[in-house]
């Protein structure tokens, strides 16, 4: 009986060990982040006396993101209640496509001209949208 228990023990303790990963911390990978999909609300604030120079600045930057393969959206909206303030809201496939547009030529310009027109510094935030994951 004893001989029976010993090797049920043994049998156990060697499933157990070979059952176990045998992996050191930095071996582990670590779980990548999703794909998804993302959102940009940039807010604006523009000087009054630049309201139309940022505007028709801004339709440039907007029809040529729209073109972007990974753009799925661009959109520039005004407040009702106070002129000087914007929201660009955009939409992209993944972070690469966000990558892309930062580098565009147009981007950096449009970057380069609306600075002095601003009241504040812009208020700019990137979120995943939530369950849109790009197919892979």
């Amino acid at each position: 009986m004893k001989s029976k228990l010993l090797i049920l023990s043994v049998m156990i303790a060697f499933t157990a060990l070979s059952c176990k990963q045998n992996t050191t911390p930095q071996q582990v990978e670590t779980a990548k982040p999703a794909d998804n999909q993302k959102m940009i609300i940039a807010k604006i604030s523009v000087k009054p006396e630049n309201i139309e120079e940022f505007i028709n600045a801004a339709q440039t930057i907007i029809k040529n993101s729209n073109e972007e393969e990974g753009c799925m959206e661009y959109n520039l909206f005004q407040s009702p209640y106070n002129k000087s303030n914007f929201v660009f809201v955009e939409k992209y496939v993944n972070q690469a496509a966000i990558d892309f547009h930062f580098g565009t030529t147009y981007f950096k310009e449009f970057g380069s001209v609306s600075s002095g027109w601003t009241s504040a510094p812009a208020e700019i935030k990137i979120y995943d949208i939530s369950g849109e994951r790009t197919a892979n």
